[in-house]
């Protein structure tokens, strides 16, 4: 590293320490203002579906369409699906050839044909065709792991739960808020610092956020309204 460079990174780490970490105290003001600009951005697909659909199943469905797949191939699957099968019974009496050209083009989706199909005869066999409201129950259907229980939890019941992707985890560590190595240890770390009451929108306002200004790589630092208050927390390239 060239001298100018050195200097110009050493700035940089003397900025980022003049500003302190969020807190669990703090952390409700930044989501304020967050929540404030968040119309301006667009919500989470799941998030949409739940507020739309009113269905837990629905949203079930949804949140594992949307895994490691884009927002708007999730909606176009979505919208496919549920216009030919709205319950358990229904997407079961789908074939699963057709049940994988309703899906696709969603990332791994004969895959996610087979999941969504086991669901289906879990719900069916072991809560009586009923989406259960708890994330231990949830996490007993094949496929569904903390990330989908949490978001099912909190979009379609409003029951406190933390829902922790890579934004969220990407953001809380950023922040300071957090200092954990994966998703599932950002959510456990989450419960002990974020107070209760943030727990059903955390999710929804960080992915909106780090969808459009808070980005994994070369975030848009000078068009964020909570700059001054972020300790940049692993940035080394803004915009």
């Amino acid at each position: 590293m060239s001298a100018v460079a050195e200097k110009v990174a050493g700035v940089r780490r003397a900025r980022r320490a003049m500003v302190p970490g969020v807190t669990g105290k703090t952390v409700a003001k930044l989501l304020r203002i967050l929540e404030k600009e968040a119309p301006k951005w667009n919500a989470p697909i799941v998030a949409l579906a739940a507020q739309q659909s009113q269905s837990p199943f629905l949203t079930l469905i949804g949140c594992i369409l949307s895994l490691r797949t884009k927002d708007q191939m999730t909606a176009v699957a979505c919208e496919r699906l549920f216009a030919k099968a709205r319950t358990p019974e229904a997407m079961l009496a789908i074939a699963p050839k057709a049940l994988e050209k309703l899906i696709y083009p969603v990332g791994f989706y004969r895959t996610k044909a087979g999941v969504i199909r086991g669901i289906c005869r879990d719900l069916i066999e072991k809560f009586g065709g009923e989406v259960p409201d708890n994330i231990d129950d949830l996490l007993t259907l094949n496929g569904v792991g903390r990330k989908t229980a949490n978001l099912v939890v909190t979009q379609a019941f409003r029951k406190p739960g933390i829902c922790v992707d890579t934004h969220v985890h990407r953001i809380s560590n950023r922040w300071g808020l957090v200092k954990s190595a994966t998703p599932d240890k950002t959510e456990l770390a989450l419960r002990e610092v974020l107070p209760r009451r943030h727990w059903i929108d955390y999710n929804t306002i960080l992915v909106a956020f780090g969808q459009t200004l808070c980005q994994p790589v070369s975030p848009w630092c000078s068009r964020c309204p909570i700059a001054a208050a972020c300790p940049k927390i692993g940035v080394v390239h803004s915009r």
